[in-house]
């Protein structure tokens, strides 16, 4: 089953126009000016302030969810490499402020033994489909801790592809918890059809759509996110471009028919993106180019993703402030010996 087509939204107006907003504020609309600003050497300041905004908006999320006094579900979705994991820790710091207890939860956790996922019409698997989550584990879950019951939150164990659950653990929520689902397929009603909707908060993460470089070439939200997750998973999760690469197509598939049809049922819509990013990712796509053998199509595509950030001028790693969402992405030292 796929979603319904997205409508466009005055919450995805508003969110686009904020973010140009605040790009006239800083004096940076177009690429040109970036590097202006970062060869100046004055980026530092700009990224601080990005920085400083982004976390006004995780706590006005905050402070709208401890208003409700009813919510006992936080559901956070996005598409790929959007920032969902680090958000939903720093919403978690924000919530415990206002005397709230939080229990972060992945759904990745979710998901079914690799032998019992779907597969698309090619035969692969397909890691993107609602049905790679056990849907009714899922509503059973909400359903027991929306009665105050205890429920054991299952492990996935990726280097084994399946569940643990000698890993699980035991959650109950009492009063002033709540449970912070964090996944692509989070907005999805038929997780949360047994819970009233009263109890529930629902945030979308995604990226500001583009960036114009000259008046017609762009980097759109697609070149960013592929590279974040390109360099994340090179880094931290011992998985090659070329692996990632290969799987791109389908991951963004998976989101226009999966996800993005419930971005407009969202409480609030968190724009993930930092205008300074586009510095770092061109520092880094060099050096992802020299350490690994890249073929064929997945080398067609770095090099095309590569060639929209040639005008951007590089920002230094060492810049990026300690507690930046980007750290998720960029933190972890690309090196040919941890991806195979």
């Amino acid at each position: 089953e796929t979603v319904p087509a997205a409508n466009l939204s005055p919450k995805v107006f508003q969110v686009q126009r904020e973010s140009e907003r605040w790009g006239e504020q800083m004096g940076i609309s177009t690429v040109a000016d970036l590097n202006e600003r970062i060869t100046k050497g004055n980026i530092q300041q700009m990224m601080l302030i990005a920085e400083a905004l982004q976390e006004q908006k995780i706590a006005k999320i905050a402070e709208q969810i401890a208003e409700r006094k009813q919510v006992k579900f936080v559901l956070i979705a996005g598409p790929s490499s959007s920032g969902k994991t680090t958000f939903c820790n720093r919403l978690s710091i924000q919530l415990s402020a206002h005397g709230l207890t939080p229990h972060p939860i992945s759904l990745d956790n979710y998901y079914v033994n690799r032998v019992d996922t779907p597969r698309d019409e090619n035969g692969d698997y397909d890691f993107e489909c609602l049905e790679a989550l056990d849907i009714e584990l899922l509503n059973r879950h909400f359903s027991m801790l929306d009665r105050g019951e205890t429920i054991h939150v299952p492990k996935y164990e990726f280097s084994r592809q399946m569940r643990s659950d000698i890993l699980s653990q035991p959650l109950h929520l009492g009063p002033d918890e709540m449970a912070i689902f964090e996944g692509i397929h989070a907005l999805n009603p038929e997780l949360t059809s047994l819970v009233p909707g009263d109890q529930i908060y629902r945030v979308y993460a995604g990226l500001r759509e583009e960036y114009c470089i000259d008046g017609r070439r762009t980097i759109n939200t697609q070149d960013i996110r592929l590279c974040r997750r390109t360099l994340r998973d090179a880094a931290t999760r011992g998985r090659s471009p070329a692996k990632t690469l290969a799987m791109w197509d389908r991951v963004l598939d998976g989101e226009t028919r999966y996800i993005k049809g419930f971005k407009t049922t969202a409480d609030f819509l968190l724009d993930t993106s930092f205008t300074y990013e586009l510095g770092l990712i061109a520092k880094l796509l060099q050096k992802v180019r020299q350490q690994f053998t890249l073929e064929g199509h997945n080398a067609e595509l770095w090099d095309e993703t590569a060639r929209r950030f040639e005008h951007v001028a590089p920002v230094a790693l060492d810049l990026l402030p300690a507690d930046s969402m980007l750290r998720e992405f960029y933190a972890g030292e690309i090196g040919g010996k941890t991806a195979q």
